[in-house]
């Protein structure tokens, strides 16, 4: 699913800054919903989208690391100047949603895409 469908279905906004243009280029083949990073680094595959309510720069570092392309932070959660600037730097989009994780994990699901939710957000 691109980018661009994504963030269009979560009626999200982009906060690093990228155009829908720009979003049609990334195609996501699943998703990973926690705010428990020690999931992250067991369960998330390449080419996902990391949906957390966690807000710090540790999502931004892990995601690198496990070659995360995208985050969206749920639940209305707003990252940082600080936080935005590192996904830049690193070339990772944000995305942010007023949606809870619940809803946003079943908007994509509903739409054919691989989602994994967090058990303790169930």
């Amino acid at each position: 699913m691109l980018l661009s469908e994504i963030k269009a279905t979560l009626h999200a906004v982009a906060a690093t800054g990228e155009d829908d243009a720009q979003l049609s280029q990334v195609d996501i083949s699943t998703a990973c919903g926690s705010d428990l990073l020690s999931d992250v680094l067991a369960f998330v595959k390449d080419q996902s989208l990391l949906l957390t309510g966690l807000v710090n720069a540790q999502v931004i570092r892990t995601a690198e690391m496990m070659d995360i392309m995208a985050i969206c932070f749920v639940r209305g959660k707003e990252p940082t100047d600080e936080i935005i600037d590192l996904a830049r730097e690193k070339g990772i989009t944000v995305l942010t949603t007023e949606h809870p994780m619940y809803v946003t994990c079943g908007k994509l699901y509903a739409k054919d895409l691989g989602v994994r939710a967090d058990a303790q957000d169930l």
